[in-house]
This record gives structure tokens, sequence and C-alpha cells, in this order.
């Protein structure tokens, strides 16, 4: 029986950019964090090789329109269809995106890189959800992607990912810092959970001017993480996890969420 500890859950999107292992042995589904999703990720995994594996101009032409790729991106589906035997490696090491160069996570301290591995969580249209400590191997899926006999990816792991993760989040509070393809997947429950923007603050002819940050929020989100690995926090509750974030020098606002919603917060930065 999995035990689940009263900690924050920090909910975060994949990336794009990811990071081929250089060697090592091929992905296992089942070793993977919430092992009962094992049978899913093969389902998926299996149906994106045999889409991948298709080698004709007007298979290559469909796979890439249902993943949504460009022709200049035929490489993505000939690693795809390698993916059964390719070489493996943490999480952390594949994913290289904004909010990942930014995480840093091969520099944390080992308490640092603990409480990363035991807090934060990815989600993936490929994997479902993983630790960031899981093995696995660079491939291009997004849960946007809609695959032979399996469908869209985003019905398919909301079906799967309910029944696996409502328990890990039963019992301590959640920080939502996904975004929207991959936070419609799964909704964390709403009383214990809160959702994260950022807000470039700053002064334009003497008035104080906030705007939604877009490319560069992905940074922010992945410095906050880092802070709050470094600083190794200790939190149960959405409350303690605000103080935490304080304490660390963010500023940090809430504004009233709908009936029913997560609570939303604010992150109010001045440089990008």
């Amino acid at each position: 029986m999995t035990i689940y500890r009263r900690e924050v859950l920090i909910l975060l999107p994949p990336s794009e950019g990811k990071t081929a292992a250089p060697a090592g042995d091929p992905v296992d589904p089942a070793a993977l964090w919430l092992p009962e999703l094992a049978p899913a990720r093969r389902r998926v995994l299996t149906r994106l090789v045999a889409m991948c594996g298709r080698t004709s101009a007007r298979s290559v032409a469909a796979s890439l329109q249902a993943l949504g790729l460009t022709p200049g991106q035929k490489d993505e589906i000939a690693r795809n269809a390698g993916l059964p035997t390719a070489a493996a490696a943490p999480a952390a090491a594949v994913y290289s995106g904004v909010l990942y160069e930014a995480l840093e996570a091969a520099t944390l301290s080992p308490a640092g890189r603990a409480w990363l591995d035991s807090s934060a969580v990815v989600f993936s249209g490929l994997w479902g959800a993983v630790r960031l400590s899981d093995r696995i191997p660079a491939y291009r899926c997004s849960v946007g992607a809609t695959l032979p006999a399996v469908g869209g990816l985003t019905a398919y792991w909301k079906k799967h990912l309910k029944p696996a993760l409502d328990p890990a989040a039963a019992d301590g509070p959640v920080l939502d810092l996904r975004s929207g393809a991959y936070a419609a997947m799964w909704a964390p429950p709403a009383a214990t959970s809160a959702t994260m923007r950022v807000l470039h603050e700053r002064t334009v002819n003497g008035t104080v001017q906030r705007s939604v940050v877009s490319h560069f929020n992905k940074a922010t989100k992945g410095r906050l993480v880092r802070a709050l690995a470094t600083s190794a926090a200790t939190v149960s509750s959405l409350d303690e996890t605000v103080t935490a974030l304080r304490d660390l020098k963010y500023v940090i606002e809430e504004q009233p969420p709908p009936p029913g919603r997560p609570r939303q917060l604010d992150v109010i930065v001045a440089e990008l």
C-alpha cells in the first residue's frame, strides 16, 4: 500500500524541450510513481510507437498532424518509434525547458533534491504523472495529441488519473503550477489546492501597472519551486505554503476564487 504524507504537492507541466539520456536502461512504466498507472502508460506508449513506426510519407505526415508537430520536426517521429529501447534518465534531467532551467534540480543540495523529489509531480501526455526522480526517455507527445485506438489524451488521462491521484492529494495542500492543457488532466480538491499566476509590476509614466506574464512565468515558477526546495519547507496547509513563500521574499497576493474553485495566488515580480 502506498503511504502518502501530509506535505505539499507541487503540480508542474512538462517541457517540450527534452534532453536525451546518453546511456542507461529503458523505461519501466511499472517503476514510475503510481505503478497502478502502468497499464494505461503501456497502452499510450504502444500506440505512440506503432503510429510513429510507420515510415511512409503519408504515415509520417499523419503522425506529425496527430502530435501537433511541423514537417521540420520529423526527427521527433523517429525518436518516438524507438522509445521502448531508448535510454532513460531522471525526469529532472530529461525536461529542459524554461521552467526546468530555472529550477536547476541538478545543483540542489541532497536535502533540497530529496524535498523536490517527494513534492513535485510532472504531468505528461505519455506517462500521465511522474516524479522528477522517475527515469524516462526523451519523447514528444503533448497531452493535446490524439492517438489511434486511444483518442484524445486529455480525456484518456482524466479517466485514469482520478482514481490514482485523488488519494495522493487527499491529505495535504496542492500548489498547481500547470498550464491549462495539463491542468485539464486532473483536478485536485478545491478546498486544499491553489493555482498561481505571475504578474509583472512596473511603473509607467508614474503609474503602477501590472500585466500577466506569459512565457517568462515559467522561469518565475521554476525559481519559486527551487526556493522552496532549497529551504526544504515543511508545510502541511496552503496557508503555511503561502507563509513559506513570503518568508522567501516572494510577494504573494490572494484573489477571491469563484465558489467551489481552488484558491488563486498571484506572484508579483518587478523583474522577469
